[in-house]
Parts: C-alpha cells; sequence; structure tokens
C-alpha cells in the first residue's frame, strides 16, 4: 500500500526538504479530518488524496498543489470550512482546495444542472489560478482507476462526463497521459464488452506483427546512425478508444487499423527533427498530403512535433512521429510542464508558452460566461470550444489564427475580437470578396470590413461552429433585441398616454416609480422592454400612470392624438415583425398586433387572421409606413394559375431577375395533363415593384389568374 513516506522520497527528487514536510503536514491533517470515513471500496478515505497527490508527484507539480491534492475534500466532505484551511496552510492552498470543492451548499433540481453550476465555480477558480483544473484532473482519473465499486448507472454517468469534459479540457492542456487513460477508462466503463474484446485483439495482433515491427524500427535507427543524427526511434501504442473511433466513424475494419505501423523519434533539437525528417523521406517514400508541421504552427494546446506517413514494403503505410525530447515532455505533460520546469530552477519557454495559452483559453471560458443566459448553455459552450481538429488562417499582418475544423469566416471575426465580430459586414479571403458563411480552409489569409452600423444576424447561428462566436452572438442579439423592446415600449406608451393628453417625458418622476414599486421591476427600461415584447397591455399602463399622477379615473380622449398612426420603415429590427400569414410590403396599407413576446406584428388591413385579433382592441395599433424606406427586399407570395409546358419555370425565373426581384420559393401542384398551378415566394422593395412584376406575368403566353396570397 502506497504511503506518505514513499510520496516524500519521490518528492526529495524535484522539492526541497521544507516543502516536503508542509506536503506531510496536509497529508496528517486530511488523515485526522477524514478520520472514521472511508471509500465505496472499504479503504479509508484519506488513500483517495493521498493517490491524487501522488499522480501531481509524477507531473513535478509544486506543493502548494500537492497540498490542496491532499486537502481538496476536506471542504466538500467534513466540517473545516475555507477560512480555517487559509489559516493553517496559507491562502493560495485555499483558494486551490475551493476551487476544486462541489457546490454542496446548494440543492439543485436535476444532475445536469448540479455539473454545470458546479464547473462554472471551478472555472472563475481556474482564472485565479489554473492549477485548480490540473489538482481536479488528477482526482477524477484517480475517480476512475476506481470505479469499480460504484453502481452501473452511475459508473456510467461518471464515465460520459470524463468524455466529455475533463478527457477534453486534459488534451485542450495538452496533458496526453492523463488524456489517453481518461479515454481509455471512460471507453471501458461505457463499453466493457467492447472494451475487452479490442483489448484482446489488439494483444493478439502485436504478437503477430513483432518480428515486422522489429524490421522497420532497425531500418529507420540504421539509417539515423548512418547519416550520424542522434535520434532514438521507439514503437508508438494506439490506445483503444482511438481504435474504437476510428472503426466506427471510419468505418474501418480492425485489422485495416493495427496494419498501420507508428513509431516516433525522439532527438535534441528542432534542427535534428528536420534533418531525420529529410533521411526518412529518404528511405520511404512519403504519402501525399499526409505532413504536417506542428514545430512551425503548434497546436492550440502547445504540442509539437512533425508528422509523416509513408509507404513501407507492401504498401504497408508507416505514421511517424519526430519532435524533441523537451516537445516530448510537453506533449504528456502539456500546462504541468510550466511547472516541471520551474522545478527544475529552468523556464523553458515551451513550458512559458504553454502556460500562456492555457491562461488565454480561461480568458476565453470567462467571455463566453459572461455572454451566457445560464450554467447550462455555458458548459453546451464548453462542450462545443473541446473540439480538438484545428485549422490555420492568416490575418492581413501574417499573424496566425486557429480556428476548429469547419469554422467560417463569423468565426474567424469573433475569433479576433468581439466588437469585430458584432460589426462585421463583408470578408476577403486571399484577396477576393467571399461570403460571410464561407468554411475556411488552412493557409488562407481573411481580412475583415467592418462597419460602425453593422451588427450581428440571427441566421449567423445556424453556421457558426466556434463557442465564443455562438455565446457573443446570442449576447450581442439579446442586447439588440432589449435596446429595440426598450424604443419600441416608449412609442407605445406615448401613443397611449397621448389620448389622457400627456407623455412620459411630462409626468413627473413620482408616479413612474409607484408603479414600478407595484410591479417589483427596478427601473423604467424593464417596463419599457415589457410593454415592447407584448407582455403588458400598453393602455392599462398609461392609465395606471395617468391615475397615479391625478389621484382620479382618468377620462380617454377620441381625438387626433388618439388616431395617429405609428411611423414604421421596415428596418426597425427584431421586435417589428412582419406576418407570413399576409406578407405585407411598403405601400400596402397596415396594422400592428401587439404579441406576447415577438413585439409588434405587422399585418395587411384585408388579413384574414385579424378578424380574430380584433377581439382584444388594446394590442391593435394603426400603423403607416414612413416616406424613407429602408432599401431592403420583403417577401410576397402569388399563386399562378398556368398552363403547362417544358420551360415554364426557366421563364418565370428569367422575368423575374429581369424585373430587379428573386424567386425565394417556387412549388407547382399539377391539376391536370394540361393545367397547374405555381406558387411563388418573391423578393420585393414595395407595392409599385410588386404591380410591376405582375403586370410582366400577365405579358407571358398562357398564364391565366394570379393572385396575391394572405387576403
Amino acid at each position: 500500500m502506497f504511503t506518505i513516506d514513499d510520496l516524500a522520497d519521490r518528492l526529495g527528487g524535484y522539492l526541497p526538504q521544507d516543502e516536503i514536510r508542509q506536503v506531510r503536514r496536509a497529508f496528517y491533517y486530511a488523515e485526522q479530518a477524514h478520520d472514521g470515513q472511508r471509500r465505496r471500496s472499504g479503504e479509508p478515505y484519506v488513500t483517495h488524496p493521498l493517490a491524487v497527490a501522488n499522480i501531481l508527484a509524477n507531473m513535478h507539480m509544486d506543493h502548494q498543489s500537492l497540498m490542496a491534492a491532499m486537502l481538496h475534500d476536506v471542504i466538500e466532505d467534513t466540517g473545516i470550512d475555507k477560512e480555517a484551511l487559509a489559516e493553517q496552510f496559507g491562502k493560495p492552498v485555499a483558494e486551490l482546495v475551493d476551487g476544486v470543492s462541489k457546490l454542496t451548499q446548494i440543492t439543485f433540481e436535476d444532475k445536469a444542472v448540479a455539473q454545470a453550476e458546479n464547473f462554472q465555480k471551478m472555472v472563475l477558480a481556474m482564472s485565479r489560478d489554473i492549477r485548480v483544473i490540473i489538482v481536479k484532473l488528477a482526482d477524477r482519473l484517480h475517480n476512475m482507476r476506481t470505479l469499480g465499486a460504484l453502481r452501473p448507472d452511475k459508473k456510467r454517468r461518471i464515465a460520459r462526463e470524463t468524455l466529455e469534459i475533463y478527457a477534453r479540457i486534459a488534451s485542450r492542456l495538452g496533458i496526453n497521459t492523463i488524456r489517453v487513460e481518461l479515454e481509455d477508462l471512460s471507453f471501458q466503463a461505457l463499453y466493457p464488452m467492447r472494451a475487452e474484446r479490442i483489448k484482446r485483439a489488439v494483444s493478439s495482433a502485436r504478437g503477430h506483427r513483432r518480428s515486422a515491427i522489429r524490421q522497420v524500427q532497425s531500418s529507420l535507427q540504421s539509417s539515423l546512425d548512418d547519416e550520424g543524427l542522434n535520434g532514438t526511434v521507439i514503437g508508438r501504442q494506439k490506445h483503444l478508444l482511438s481504435i474504437y473511433k476510428k472503426m466506427r466513424y471510419q468505418r474501418k475494419p480492425f485489422a485495416e487499423i493495427m496494419d498501420v505501423f507508428g513509431f516516433r523519434i525522439l532527438t535534441e533539437d528542432v534542427d535534428s527533427c528536420y534533418r531525420i525528417l529529410g533521411v526518412v523521406h529518404n528511405l520511404y517514400k512519403p504519402v501525399p498530403g499526409r505532413f504536417k508541421d506542428y514545430i512551425a504552427i503548434p497546436k492550440a494546446n502547445g504540442y509539437q512535433s512533425l508528422h509523416t506517413t509513408l509507404f513501407g514494403r507492401g504498401g504497408m503505410p508507416i505514421e511517424v512521429q519526430i519532435r524533441t525530447r523537451e516537445m516530448e515532455a510537453m506533449a504528456n505533460n502539456g500546462i504541468a510542464a510550466h511547472w516541471l520546469y520551474k522545478a527544475g530552477q529552468t523556464q523553458h519557454p515551451i513550458a512559458q508558452g504553454s502556460h500562456a495559452r492555457a491562461r488565454a483559453w480561461v480568458k476565453g471560458l470567462l467571455e463566453m460566461q459572461r455572454h451566457a443566459g445560464d450554467s447550462l448553455e455555458f458548459i453546451e459552450h464548453v462542450k462545443n470550444d473541446l473540439f480538438p481538429d484545428d485549422i490555420y488562417v492568416f490575418t492581413p499582418k501574417g499573424d496566425i489564427m486557429e480556428l476548429p475544423q469547419g469554422a467560417t469566416v463569423i468565426d474567424f471575426a469573433y475569433s479576433v475580437h468581439t466588437d469585430i465580430g458584432n460589426s462585421c459586414i463583408a470578408c476577403r479571403i486571399d484577396r477576393r470578396l467571399a461570403p460571410l458563411s464561407t468554411r475556411l480552409e488552412s493557409g488562407q489569409t481573411l481580412e475583415i470590413i467592418t462597419a460602425p452600423g453593422g451588427r450581428p444576424n440571427l441566421g449567423w447561428l445556424n453556421f457558426v461552429v466556434t463557442a465564443k462566436a455562438r455565446s457573443a452572438i446570442r449576447h450581442a442579439l439579446k442586447h439588440q433585441q432589449h435596446t429595440e423592446a426598450v424604443q419600441l415600449g416608449r412609442r407605445l406608451l406615448n401613443k397611449a398616454l397621448a389620448e389622457f393628453e400627456t407623455s412620459l417625458e411630462e409626468l413627473p418622476a413620482g408616479p413612474v416609480e409607484t408603479l414600478l414599486d407595484e410591479l417589483s421591476l427596478k427601473h423604467l427600461d424593464a417596463l419599457l422592454e415589457s410593454i415592447g415584447m407584448g407582455t403588458r397591455v400598453t393602455y392599462m399602463m398609461a392609465r395606471r400612470l395617468v391615475d397615479l399622477h391625478r389621484g382620479e379615473l382618468p377620462q380617454r380622449t377620441v381625438g387626433p392624438a388618439s388616431q395617429k398612426p405609428i411611423v414604421i420603415s421596415g428596418a426597425e429590427g427584431m421586435v417589428i415583425k412582419f406576418a407570413r400569414c399576409c406578407h405585407p410590403l411598403p405601400g400596402d396599407p397596415v396594422i400592428g398586433h401587439l404579441s406576447a413576446g415577438k413585439g409588434i406584428v405587422v399585418h395587411r388591413t384585408e388579413c384574414r387572421n385579424l378578424s380574430e385579433l380584433k377581439n382584444d382592441p388594446d394590442k391593435l395599433f394603426a400603423l403607416e409606413w414612413s416616406q424613407d424606406i429602408e432599401e431592403e427586399d420583403f417577401p410576397v407570395a402569388l399563386r399562378l394559375e398556368v398552363e403547362s409546358r417544358r420551360g415554364l419555370v426557366a421563364e418565370l425565373a428569367a422575368l423575374v431577375t429581369s424585373a430587379g426581384a428573386n424567386i425565394e420559393r417556387i412549388d407547382i401542384e399539377e391539376r391536370d395533363a394540361r393545367l397547374a398551378t405555381v406558387n411563388l415566394t418573391l423578393a420585393v422593395r414595395d407595392r409599385v415593384h410588386l404591380a410591376r412584376i405582375i403586370k410582366r406575368l400577365r405579358n407571358l403566353a398562357n398564364i391565366g389568374r394570379i393572385n396575391r396570397l394572405g387576403t
């Protein structure tokens, strides 16, 4: 059984004796705090924190991290609080322990909410000290190693959470040794039979291929020795989940995956890496398009290596990774190498860069957290942000930006800066204009064109892939909707107050504050927003304000003020929408209906649906079109009765395009062998533009009746 003395002996290799004594003191404190507590396996509880500290010792973590590992369950599972720990071991250790501890004082509705809230708490702690996540990963790794004593359903829940979040975080931070073990342990807990079969098959295949592997390894090593290059060739193991994923998602049989031989070549410096690459390519022919240079352009987690795939004897694929020994340490320990090198009293640039990238990532998480509506939305953003496949693009100044596979122009704009994304209106890719939804490819140079009046579009959410872009767009749309709803609410309330011969600006502050108190609202904008979004009846709010001001029941006027319509221009944004049932156009007589949660919905006055809405007159508003309509297209639906003939759709499309309109949708229904009905949805500027198009359509041969739908 592993003891504190065993750990102290290991720590003696890189920590001074006074720091080791502090780690011992933390262990004895935890042992006393957890006295009488046992794990599900029956072992004393303190064996768990000791094992977590041992995992951190493998990564050469500092003494404060090791002390936090010893004490990480004290706040959560005993009566000792954070203040007591700070008094005993100092504030940094207490902060680390608190960051890893779950929120035990709050009762959550379900496990998903609890998971999201706890993760959100941990992110805040990570922003103050990145070591929080390293201690948490070590804690989760030991829990996964000892899952056997739990119920099957709990095993699966913890394994799924580990796979979706913690293994991905380990990958994002470059801690490959922990990532691989977390993935394999999760896979074995979720699919025990599949894992066992793959494990047996791997063992069997390895035995059959031993001589072939030795032969390739020997030829690679001999070539390096002949050229006088200092390099060590080692075999590379595939782990269980990697094999399973390739079998499942790439639809490859097990034999095909195991036919790929993997080797790693470790050397002393970067120059030797590229020279070894030349030797390897001279020995075996490289597979075109399969070379990747992660030394020149490292991955987001700091990983550096040269990757190449070669044709071996008989066409057998050989995958080779070439890196320095320091890069190997970084690949295995990731951000933990920051402390590994620190312990050796040197701070290596690779480790510094990894630490800086990790802090930048956590800063991005905090920005997402501010924009997210709640903890569940935030954790979904985080999961989306943790996918590893990346592409590399360039800014006009030549800076490299890393984005996930499938990222678009909008994702790039938001990765540069949130304000750039919010005001983005166009883009040049390799100096050519391109749509904002364009999927990016490695090596492209992007220039974002912005405008002061630019703002996010709801449609962007259909194609962006990065969590930062998605959360920033949602946040901006919420803010935009709030602003527009407040403006509309003010217009509606002033229109209703005009019926009592007053306005919001003329009313004193007293009645407004009294009404806000009655409605439990903190400020006037909240009232105006609820009016603009249709969740409060405008006339009732106006009547109550006037009543509070005058102290008597007010009388409505029926003069010109009450008849004055609201002017619309078609560019009000998210709180004025155009009804799909009747497709109103500039120039049409229109009326507005205040719909809860949507704002004002604009209908044509002859719309059939208005007969139902007239039962609620307080929610109907007279509208009129502005003299200055924004340059934009409005949809309109037509139904044409035509004689069926070949080339009809092409003829209609040419006519509509020549008239300066667009066809958004076209459906043809065969009525009989001779006649057909064509349903057209066009994008036009206004009622006059539509009239010109209908006039042209009537001049086509064999066109019968033309009806505008929605009346």
